[in-house]
C-alpha cells in the first residue's frame, strides 16, 4: 500500500504541469425554431422553415489536431412545432465520393462510417442523455446514456425517424425525434443539454460542438451546450400498447414437430411526464440471438451480457457495482435457468426521474417449469443527483419462492468533477450491500468497494478496493468470484510526441496490479500485474501493444480444467508474453490479431486469436472470428477451438437479416442463428427467426434441435 501511495502522489505532481484549454466555442447556446408547415422527411432539408432557422457551425476537432478548426464545414438547426423535434445536419464534404458508409442496419456498429451523434439531456442534469447517430446512408443507432457514459445502453430503441442525402455538396439529413420519446418536465420554456459530433472517417477527423477536449467523450453532457427556445410542447402519447403474436414449429432429435404460439404484449404508461408505467404479461423473447458458447479455461464464472430488449430499456437505472462486474442486480437471473428459458407469467416495473431523484422498481413472477418452482424477483433502486456531477443512491433486491426469501440491500456514491486542476475529470466511487437469506449463514455477508479513477488523455491513474465477504449471496446478482478482497491500481501514459509523425498516440502502462487476499484469513490468493513498455495508435488508425504479464495463483483445491486435465492443489508463478494488433475498421477489410503465450498452471499455453471484417457494400458484411489454445501439459497436450461469423445483409434501413454461427470443440455442436427484422412503423416490428442445433461429435453431423418462428410487436399510441 505504500508503494502505491507514493505512485498516487507522483501522478499528482505530473498532473499539476499539464496545460488546460478552454473547452466551450461560442455561441453555446442553440435556440430551437417553431413552425406549423408540413415537414417532408427525405433528407433534403427544403423547407422554409430550415432557411428562417438559427444555424451553428463553430466546431472544433477533437482528433486528429485538438483545437483547431475542421477541415469541413457542418452546420445544425433545430426546429420544432407541438409534438415533434427536427434536427438539420448539413455535412459538408468537398470530396463526397470518399465518403465512408458502410452500414445500414438498426443500431449499426457506427466507429466504422462517417456520421453525425446528437445527445439530448432532457433533464439538464449534468448526467443523463439521449444519444441519436445516423450515417450517410440512414442507418439508425440510438443509446441511453447515464452516469456521463459510465451507463452506455445501446439496445434501447427509442420512436424516432430520419432521412439523409449524398450531394455533390457533401450528406445531409433530417432526424424527426416525436417528444413522446422523450421524457421532460413540463414547463412553459424549457432548456436541454445538447451537444454534437461528427466524424470524417477517412480522415479520422472527430469534431464536436463544445467540449471538445480529448479528455472528454461526447457523452460528457456536463461540458454540453443548451437547447433554448422550446416552448409549449408536450408529448402526445400518454399510453402506449404494444402486443405481440408469434408462432412456429420445434423439433428435438428427430422427434415430430411441435407448434409453438405465444400471445402477449406490453403496455406503457405515462404516469407524469418524467415516470414510466410498465405491465407486461406473458413475456417473450423468440426473437434474441442465441448467447456465444465460450470455453472457459479459468475457475470462475463467465459472464454474459443481456439481450433480452425487456431487461434493455432501463438497464442502467437498476444497476449498482461493487466491484468489477460484481452486480447486485443481474436481470440474467430472470427467465433463464443455465440457458434455458424460464417463461414469464408477468410482471410491472416503474422508472423515470422525478426533479433530481432516479427511480426504478420492478417485479416479475416466473412460471414453475420442471423442478424449478414459480418464483418472484424485485428490485427497487433509488439514486438522488447531488451537487452538479456527482449522486448517492441505494438498492434492495428480493428473490422469494416457496417461502424461502433472499434479500440484499445497498448504498453507492459517486463523486464526478471535470474541474479538478482546472479542467480534469476525477470520479470517486463507493459501494456496500449486505444479504440476508432466510435458509442460510448471515454473517460476514457483506460486500463493499472504493475507487478512484482519473481518467484524462496523456495520464490515466486507477485505484480501487474490493472486498466479497464469504457468505455474501446476491442471488439475484453476478459474482465472479467469492471470499476475496481485492486491492487495484494502474497508471498509464499516453503522449503524443510531435517528432513522430505518423504516430497520434504512444502508450506506456508502468503499472496494472490486481492484487487478491482471501477475506477471512487474508492469505495471499492471486496476482495479476501486467506491464505495457509499447503500445501506439498511428495517425491511419492502427493500434499495436506489446505486453508482459506476471500471474500467482493459489489453489486449495484441485480444479478441473478441461474434462481431461486437471490442475491440482499447489502454489503457481507464471509469465507470460503478449501483442495486440488491430488495423483500422473504416477500411473495407479489415482485422485483429491477438497472441498471448507462457507458463500456464503445471504447462504451457499458447492462445491465438483473429478477427476480421468485410464490406462489400452499403448492404452486405460480413465479420469472423476465430481463438484457439494450445495447451501443453507433462503428458498430455490439448487444443481448443472456438470459431464464430456473422453475415449481414440490409435492404434498406428498415429491412435487414443476419446470418450468425457458431462452434467450439468443446461443446461439439454448431448453433446457427438466421434472422430477418423489418420494421413496418417506427416502433412496431416483424421478426422470422431460425435457430438450429449441429451435433458435430464423433466426426458426424447431425441435426438436433430445430426451430421456426414469426413474432409480429405492433405499437399502439392512445
Amino acid at each position: 500500500m505504500e508503494e502505491m501511495r507514493k505512485l498516487f502522489y507522483i501522478s499528482i505532481l505530473l498532473f499539476l504541469v499539464l496545460s488546460s484549454k478552454a473547452q466551450k466555442s461560442l455561441p453555446d447556446t442553440l435556440n430551437a425554431y417553431f413552425f406549423d408547415e408540413k415537414i417532408t422527411l427525405d433528407g433534403k432539408l427544403t423547407e422554409d422553415c430550415w432557411q428562417k432557422a438559427r444555424k451553428i457551425s463553430n466546431f472544433t476537432q477533437r482528433e486528429q489536431k485538438e483545437g483547431e478548426p475542421p477541415t469541413e464545414k457542418t452546420e445544425i438547426a433545430i426546429v420544432y412545432n407541438t409534438n415533434v423535434m427536427y434536427i438539420g445536419f448539413w455535412g459538408y464534404d468537398e470530396e463526397p465520393d470518399k465518403i465512408i458508409a458502410q452500414k445500414m442496419d438498426r443500431d449499426f456498429r457506427w466507429s466504422t462510417d462517417d456520421n453525425f451523434e446528437v445527445i439530448i439531456s432532457t433533464f439538464n442534469d449534468n448526467r443523463n442523455g439521449y444519444l441519436f447517430v445516423t450515417n450517410p446512408n440512414g442507418a439508425r443507432a440510438d443509446v441511453l446514456i447515464s452516469n456521463e457514459g459510465e451507463g452506455f445502453n445501446k439496445s434501447w430503441n427509442g420512436v424516432w425517424d430520419v432521412a439523409t442525402t449524398i450531394t455533390s455538396e457533401g450528406w445531409f439529413a433530417e432526424i424527426q425525434i416525436p417528444f413522446s420519446t422523450l421524457k421532460f418536465r413540463k414547463a412553459e420554456n424549457l432548456t436541454w443539454g445538447i451537444n454534437f459530433e461528427r466524424n470524417i472517417r477517412r480522415k479520422k477527423e472527430q469534431i464536436l460542438w463544445q467540449g471538445w477536449s480529448r479528455i472528454f467523450e461526447l457523452e460528457k453532457i456536463s461540458q454540453a451546450g443548451k437547447l433554448t427556445g422550446l416552448s409549449n410542447i408536450k408529448a402526445k402519447n400518454k399510453v402506449e400498447l404494444k402486443p405481440y403474436v408469434s408462432g412456429g414449429v420445434e423439433s428435438a432429435r428427430g422427434e415430430d414437430w411441435e407448434d409453438r404460439y405465444k400471445i402477449g404484449g406490453d403496455v406503457n404508461i405515462d404516469v407524469t411526464p418524467t415516470l414510466k408505467l410498465n405491465l407486461t404479461v406473458n413475456t417473450d423473447f423468440a426473437q434474441v440471438e442465441s448467447d456465444r458458447a465460450r470455453i472457459n479455461l479459468s475457475r470462475f464464472s463467465l459472464y454474459y451480457p443481456e439481450k433480452r430488449q425487456f431487461f434493455l430499456e432501463a438497464k442502467d437505472l437498476f444497476q449498482m457495482n461493487v466491484g468489477h462486474r460484481n452486480q447486485i442486480f443481474y436481470s440474467r437471473r430472470i427467465g433463464l435457468q443455465e440457458g434455458e428459458e424460464v417463461p414469464i407469467i408477468g410482471g410491472a416495473r416503474i422508472f423515470g426521474k422525478e426533479n433530481r431523484t432516479s427511480i426504478g422498481a420492478m417485479s416479475i413472477q416466473t412460471i414453475a417449469k420442471d423442478s424449478i418452482e414459480t418464483t418472484n424477483y424485485s428490485v427497487v433502486r433509488v439514486r438522488q443527483d447531488i451537487g452538479n456531477q456527482s449522486s448517492v443512491g441505494g438498492i434492495v433486491t428480493s428473490k422469494l419462492l416457496n417461502g424461502r426469501r433472499n434479500v440484499v440491500y445497498g448504498a453507492d456514491f459517486t463523486y464526478s468533477t471535470s474541474k479538478i486542476f482546472n479542467d480534469k475529470n476525477l470520479i470517486i466511487n463507493g459501494a456496500f450491500a449486505q444479504s440476508q437469506t432466510s435458509d442460510s449463514v448471515n454473517n460476514t455477508n457483506s460486500s463493499y468497494s472504493f475507487s478512484l479513477s482519473y481518467p484524462n488523455d496523456i495520464i490515466e491513474y486507477d485505484l480501487a478496493v474490493v472486498g466479497i465477504q464469504q457468505h455474501f449471496n446476491p442471488e439475484m446478482g453476478f459474482i465472479r468470484r467469492h471470499n476475496y478482497r481485492m486491492y487495484y491500481t494502474e497508471l498509464q501514459f499516453n503522449p503524443r510526441p510531435k517528432f513522430l509523425p505518423f504516430f497520434r498516440n504512444l502508450i506506456f502502462k508502468p503499472l496494472d496490479i490486481n492484487y487478491y487476499v482471501n477475506e477471512q484469513t487474508n492469505k495471499l490468493e492471486s496476482i495479476f500485474y501486467e506491464l505495457r513498455p509499447l503500445g501506439f495508435v498511428t495517425m491511419s488508425g492502427e493500434v499495436a501493444e506489446f505486453n508482459m504479464q506476471w500471474l500467482f495463483d493459489k489453489l486449495d483445491e484441485p480444479f478441473e480444467l478441461l474434462d481431461t486435465i486437471i490442475i491440482p492443489v499447489g502454489e503457481y508463478w507464471d509469465q507470460r508474453a503478449e501483442v495486440q494488433l488491430e488495423t483500422f475498421q473504416g477500411r473495407r477489410l479489415s482485422g485483429e490479431f491477438y497472441v498471448n503465450w507462457g507458463e500456464f498452471y503445471t504447462g504451457k499455453r499458447t492462445r491465438l486469436s483473429t478477427a476480421g471484417n468485410l464490406n462489400i457494400n452499403r448492404h452486405w458484411n460480413l465479420s469472423a472470428e476465430w481463438s484457439r489454445n494450445y495447451l501443453y501439459f507433462d503428458n498430455l497436450d490439448f487444443v481448443t477451438d472456438e470459431i464464430g461469423g456473422r453475415v449481414i445483409y440490409a435492404y434498406n434501413p428498415k429491412l435487414n437479416t443476419s446470418l450468425y454461427g457458431q462452434w467450439n470443440n468443446e461443446d461439439d455442436e454448431i448453433l446457427l442463428n438466421y434472422r430477418i427484422n423489418w420494421i413496418p412503423k417506427i416502433g412496431s416490428d416483424f421478426y422470422f427467426v431460425i435457430n438450429q442445433v449441429i451435433e458435430t461429435g464423433n466426426n458426424t453431423i447431425k441435426l438436433t434441435q430445430t426451430t421456426i418462428l414469426a413474432k409480429l410487436i405492433w405499437r399502439f399510441a392512445l
